[in-house]
C-alpha cells in the first residue's frame, strides 16, 4: 500500500507532494520552448512556421499517451486504493507496453505519408522542405515520447514524483544543450532541433524502464496480463486529456490556416510565440492537477470522504490564487517574454507582444477548467472530464477562433481563448456542484465505504 499518495494531506504537505510534477510539466514544456527559441534565433521564423505547421500531428500523439497516463493512472491508483496490488502492477504494465505499440505504428504509419501530411497541415512552398523534416524525425522517436508521458505520470502514481522530475529535468537539460550544439555549431538546421528533442525524450523514456524494470516497490513490471476492460477504463477516464490535445491539434492548425490568410509566415510565427506562452503557464496547472489527481484517486478509491474533502478545498485555494498571480505576470512580462523568441524590431515582435498581451486574460480562467477536467478523471468519470475538456478545448473554442477575427479582426484570434475559457468557467462550476453529492469532495457527509462509490467497477 502507498503510503506517500495515502497519507493524511494538509495544505503545505499536498502542495510540497504536487511541486514536482508542475516543475516535471514545467519543462516538458520547454522542450517545445527550447526548439522554439533556438529555432526562431539562429534560423529565423519561416523555421519556426514550419515547426508549428506540423505541430497538430504530433499532438496526436501526445492526446494518446496523456490519455493512457491520465486515464491509466486513475485506474492503477484506485486499485492501490483498493488494496489491489497485483492487479494494479498488472494494468500498469499493460498500459506501458499499449504505448510503446502504439507509437511503433505512428513511427511508421506517419513516415509513409509524411509528404501528403504536411501537404494536409498547410505548409507552404517556403517551409514545405522543413516542416518535413522536422515532422519526420520527430516520428522516430514517437515510442519513447510514450514512454516519457506515460512515466512522467506513473512516477507520481507510484509516490516518487521526484524520480520523475529529476529525469525530466535531466532530459530538459540535454535537450537544450543539443538545441544549441546541432543548430549551432554543427550546423545542422530544423533537423537538429528535432533530434534534441527525441534525445531529450529518451533520457526519462530509457531511465523510467529500467527504474520500474528494477525496482520492487509499490509499482513494477510484471508479467501482463491482457484486460480489454482495463483498455477501455483508461481511455474513457483519460479520454478528456485526449480530447484536449486532439482538440489543440484541431485548434492549432485553424490559428495556422487563419494567420496564414491574415499575416502570412510572419503571423504563423507570432501565434506560435504566444502558444508557447500557453504551454508554460498551462503547465504549471496541468503539473498541480497531476500532481495531486493520484491522491484524490487513491482517497475516492479508500473511501475516505474527510480527506477528499480537504484536498479539494486545499485545491481550490491554489487555483484561485495562482489564477491571479499567473494572468499579471503574463500580462507584465509580455514584451520581454516575446523578446526572448524574436528581436524587436521584427515584425513577427510587433505581432506577437500585441497577441501576447490580449491572449493572456484566459490564465484567469483556465486554471479551474484544467483542474475540474483532472478531478473528474481521478474520480474515474471520464464522460464529465470529456465534456469539460471539449468545450473549453474545442466548443466554445472553435466557434471564437471563426467568429472573433470576422468580427474585430486578427485581435479576435488572440481574444478567442481568453472568450472561451470564461465561457467553459461556467460548465465546470455547474459539474462541481452537480456533482458533490455523488462524489463527496464537499459538504459534511461522513465516510462511505469504497464500494458504493460511484465507478467502483474498474
Amino acid at each position: 500500500m502507498s503510503q506517500s499518495i495515502g497519507q493524511d494531506f494538509k495544505l503545505f504537505s499536498l502542495l510540497k507532494f504536487a511541486l514536482p510534477s508542475m516543475i516535471m510539466m514545467v519543462f516538458m514544456s520547454l522542450y517545445t520552448i527550447i526548439d522554439g527559441v533556438f529555432i526562431s534565433r539562429l534560423l529565423g521564423s519561416n523555421a519556426l512556421s514550419a515547426s508549428n505547421i506540423v505541430y497538430p500531428a504530433i499532438n496526436i500523439l501526445i492526446a494518446v499517451g496523456i490519455m493512457l497516463a491520465t486515464g491509466g493512472s486513475a485506474v492503477v491508483a484506485k486499485k492501490m486504493g483498493e488494496g489491489k496490488s497485483k492487479e494494479a502492477k498488472q494494468s500498469f504494465t499493460l498500459l506501458v507496453i499499449t504505448g510503446v505499440l502504439f507509437g511503433a505504428a505512428v513511427l511508421i504509419f506517419g513516415n509513409v505519408w509524411i509528404t501528403p501530411l504536411v501537404e494536409l497541415l498547410g505548409a507552404t512552398p517556403k517551409i514545405m522542405a522543413d516542416s518535413v523534416t522536422y515532422l519526420s524525425i520527430l516520428l522516430y522517436f514517437a515510442p519513447v515520447c510514450m514512454l516519457q508521458m506515460l512515466f512522467q505520470t506513473f512516477f507520481v502514481t507510484a509516490g516518487k514524483p521526484q524520480i520523475g522530475l529529476v529525469i525530466t529535468i535531466l532530459g530538459g537539460i540535454a535537450n537544450a544543450i543539443l538545441d544549441y550544439v546541432l543548430m549551432g555549431p554543427l550546423q545542422m538546421g530544423i533537423a537538429g532541433a528535432a533530434i534534441a528533442t527525441g534525445m531529450g525524450q529518451m533520457i526519462p523514456g530509457v531511465i523510467g524502464v529500467l527504474y520500474f524494470l528494477i525496482t520492487r516497490n509499490d509499482l513494477y513490471f510484471v508479467k501482463p496480463t491482457f484486460n480489454m476492460k482495463v483498455l477501455l477504463n483508461s481511455c474513457l477516464n483519460g479520454s478528456s486529456e485526449m480530447v484536449t490535445n486532439l482538440s489543440t491539434a484541431i485548434v492549432t492548425y485553424l490559428f495556422n490556416i487563419i494567420m496564414l490568410k491574415m499575416l502570412g509566415e510572419e503571423g504563423v510565427a507570432a501565434i506560435t510565440i504566444v502558444l508557447y506562452g500557453q504551454f508554460l503557464f498551462n503547465a504549471l496547472y496541468m503539473g498541480f492537477s497531476m500532481g495531486v489527481a493520484p491522491v484524490i484517486s487513491f482517497n475516492y478509491g479508500s473511501g475516505n470522504t474527510k480527506r477528499l474533502r480537504r484536498i479539494f478545498k486545499i485545491c481550490m485555494l491554489f487555483i484561485a490564487v495562482s489564477s491571479v498571480v499567473i494572468m499579471a505576470c503574463a500580462l507584465a512580462g509580455s514584451d520581454l517574454i516575446v523578446e526572448i523568441f524574436t528581436p524587436r524590431t521584427s515584425r513577427t515582435f510587433e505581432i506577437a507582444a500585441t497577441g501576447f498581451f490580449l491572449f493572456s486574460f484566459n490564465y484567469l480562467f483556465a486554471g479551474i477548467n484544467i483542474f475540474a477536467s483532472a478531478m473528474f478523471t481521478a474520480l474515474s468519470d471520464g464522460k464529465v472530464s470529456a465534456a469539460i475538456s471539449f468545450m473549453r478545448t474545442f466548443g466554445f473554442l472553435v466557434v471564437s477562433i471563426l467568429l472573433l477575427p470576422r468580427l474585430i479582426g486578427v485581435n479576435g484570434v488572440w481574444l478567442s481563448v481568453p472568450a472561451a475559457e470564461f465561457l467553459t468557467v461556467f460548465v465546470s462550476a455547474g459539474f462541481i456542484w452537480c456533482k458533490k453529492g455523488v462524489y463527496h469532495y464537499a459538504g459534511t457527509h461522513k465516510k462511505q465505504p469504497a464500494a458504493r462509490l460511484s465507478g467502483d467497477n474498474i
